[in-house]
């Protein structure tokens, strides 16, 4: 697809591309390498949650980094990168308004809905391994309901759960010019961020949360806070907090299991 992979494969089905990325770079691959499955048995998500999808309904791929150029503290804004260059795919190959496709803080993309609410379009994954040493390693796993039809939804999934092609209206979405418009947009973030490039307010722009109650899930309890932002440089969500002389306090990804909307309590990321 792109000089940027300097391997790709697809496969008809797999139990999960991030782990077949991580064997590529146990095995000494260089970066960027790239893995596509049609199906996968084994799919997860964050805290160990899930990920399903029919065969050939979603885009379903992991990309496999030795991110030696960029800081530890910093390769968080990988994903982020690898998140904006999918949303703005997205919306190119459905047909949608620029800034359709939003992130919800930490790894999901959403798409607002006219009456309100929004549901989940796309799930990312990083996983790292080795960072701060001389082979650092971050896997980048990306689900994105694409062609999914609104009646093949999951019971337990279709009030929280979207698809390009519900979001487009009900037209047909081309998962490989989804995939092929994804590596396009990712070359130039990809070659930013090795330039010290990263669109911090594009980034900021994108989130669902800002401006909104939410509702922070630590392990056994919760909190319900005002977010106000995030952090650029440390990809941290900002949350109101009066005790504190600033006012506000930093969350990072590691903190919490679950963030939602205070007024969507089903959907958490």
């Amino acid at each position: 697809m792109t000089a940027l992979f300097s391997r790709q494969e697809t496969f008809e089905r797999v139990g999960s591309t991030n782990d077949v990325v991580r064997s590529w770079l146990d095995a000494g691959t260089p970066e960027v390498c790239l893995a596509i499955a049609g199906e996968q048995t084994a799919g997860r998500g964050r805290s160990g949650r899930s990920w399903v999808a029919p065969p050939g309904a979603a885009l379903l791929l992991s990309l496999g980094f030795r991110p030696t150029w960029i800081e530890p503290e910093r390769a968080w804004r990988i994903i982020a990168a690898a998140s904006m260059a999918m949303a703005e795919a997205a919306e190119a190959v459905a047909g949608l308004p620029g800034g359709a496709a939003r992130l919800k803080w930490p790894n999901d993309l959403v798409v607002e809905l006219d009456g309100g609410g929004s549901r989940k379009l796309a799930g990312v994954l990083g996983e790292t391994q080795g960072m701060g040493t001389n082979d650092p390693q971050l896997v980048v796993g990306l689900g994105v309901n694409a062609d999914w039809r609104v009646e093949d939804y999951p019971a337990e999934l279709a009030g929280s759960m979207t698809s390009l092609r519900e979001a487009s209206g009900g037209r047909p979405i081309d998962v490989r010019q989804l995939r092929d418009a994804f590596a396009t947009r990712l070359v130039g973030e990809i070659e930013g961020l090795r330039a010290g490039r990263f669109d911090g307010a594009a980034w900021a722009e994108r989130q669902l949360t800002t401006g909104r109650t939410i509702r922070l899930e630590h392990g056994d309890h919760s909190e319900t806070a005002q977010a106000v932002g995030v952090d650029t440089e440390t990809g941290a969500l900002r949350i109101a907090d009066h005790a504190t002389l600033s006012g506000e306090r930093q969350v990072l990804v590691g903190e919490i299991s679950h963030v939602r909307i205070a007024d969507q309590a089903s959907v958490g990321v």
